[in-house]
């Protein structure tokens, strides 16, 4: 009757671990670039203080700005 009992949940244990549990995910490469910023982030103009994507952002002195006009009253 043991033996039935252990045979019952060795099978059960093996479905679960072959068929049902999920494998952990290895990090890939681009992980660790999730720390930076991506092009459809929004970034916060220093000067005016709107927020504009990162495509559309000018990059000047380490500061982005919304537009040419905050670049020059910067």
């Amino acid at each position: 009757m043991i033996l039935k009992l252990l045979l019952v949940i060795g099978v059960i244990g093996a479905v679960y671990f072959f068929f049902i549990k999920k494998k952990p995910l290895k990090k890939s490469p681009k992980s660790k670039t999730a720390d930076k910023e991506q092009a459809n982030d929004m970034i916060e103009c220093a000067t005016c203080g709107t927020y504009a994507e990162l495509d559309d952002c000018i990059l000047s002195n380490n500061k982005y700005y919304c537009c040419s006009e905050c670049v020059d009253k910067a």
